[in-house]
């Protein structure tokens, strides 16, 4: 959901700058600019991200020295930086015109609304005038990607999204802590009860984890990823003719790209 945002505000051309953990969880590993943090860099639809230091932070988004090479096949001429900060300490350093919470995390961890002159957060766990000045609405349905200026967005179900008929089935979670061997990575079709991945404990005995159903697999954490019981690992989509759908930006995601865009311009901060 984050890479969905960071694209569409860097493609409209404001000076961005990412804040990640030092270990990334996410499972959309094609298409989460986060992939920069584990790998130095990465690439979504044409849009470059570089991990850079903590301490080049400064002087990159200052002066906006982002620059690709002349013969980049980006489809912009500069990267998004990304940098290993999780407690947001960059963020009084560089004093943004604005700050966006898409942790997605169903609660708020540390976001506070004198961050910046416009602080934005997405999901649950915000109450818009208190923690932020405007929450968006990330709930499928109806509402997906409302701007709401009073209240909260709706609380967090706990059941994922439907997509092609499916929802929590569509998930798969660690059963053990271990350490993750992948077997069918992002992009291969499986069939319901064959092993995807195993977990191996620490005394080396291993666990199989099986695909919840038919599908193309979507999302998986990286092989030798150390995971704990219950953490979300893998996600598959039955609709098994949208391979296309496992390298580019979600539906969902280009909607809160688009609200966040909005909120920007709206309040008059503009690239």
């Amino acid at each position: 959901m984050a890479s969905g945002v960071l694209a569409a505000i860097h493609i409209c051309g404001f000076r961005v700058l990412a804040l990640e953990t030092e270990n990334p969880s996410a499972i959309r590993r094609t298409v989460a600019f986060s992939e920069a943090v584990r790998i130095g860099h990465c690439s979504i639809e044409g849009i470059e991200a570089r991990l850079i230091a903590k301490e080049q932070a400064a002087e990159l988004i200052v002066s906006g020295n982002c620059e690709l090479p002349a013969d980049s096949k980006a489809n912009r001429s500069s990267f998004i930086p990304i940098a290993v900060d999780p407690t947001g300490e960059l963020i009084s350093e560089l004093q943004p015109a604005a700050v966006v919470d898409a942790i997605i995390a169903k609660k708020n961890c540390g976001t506070r609304l004198d961050m910046a002159p416009l602080v934005i957060a997405l999901g649950p766990g915000f109450t818009a005038g208190k923690d932020a000045h405007i929450v968006i609405e990330t709930m499928r349905g109806h509402n997906l990607a409302r701007l709401i200026y009073q209240g909260t967005a709706l609380p967090n179900t706990g059941v994922p999204g439907l997509v092609g008929g499916e929802s929590a089935l569509r998930v798969i979670h660690a059963p053990v802590a271990g350490t993750l061997r992948v077997i069918h990575d992002i992009g291969s079709s499986v069939a319901r009860g064959e092993t995807i991945a195993r977990i191996i404990h620490t005394d080396g005995s291993v666990t199989d984890v099986a695909a919840s159903l038919n599908g193309i697999i979507r999302g998986m954490l990286p092989d030798g990823f150390t995971v704990r019981s219950g953490l979300k690992m893998a996600d598959i989509d039955p609709r098994l003719t949208e391979l296309n759908n496992c390298f580019t930006i979600s539906d969902k995601a280009r909607a809160l790209g688009g609200a966040v865009l909005t909120a920007l311009l709206s309040r008059g901060i503009v690239p």
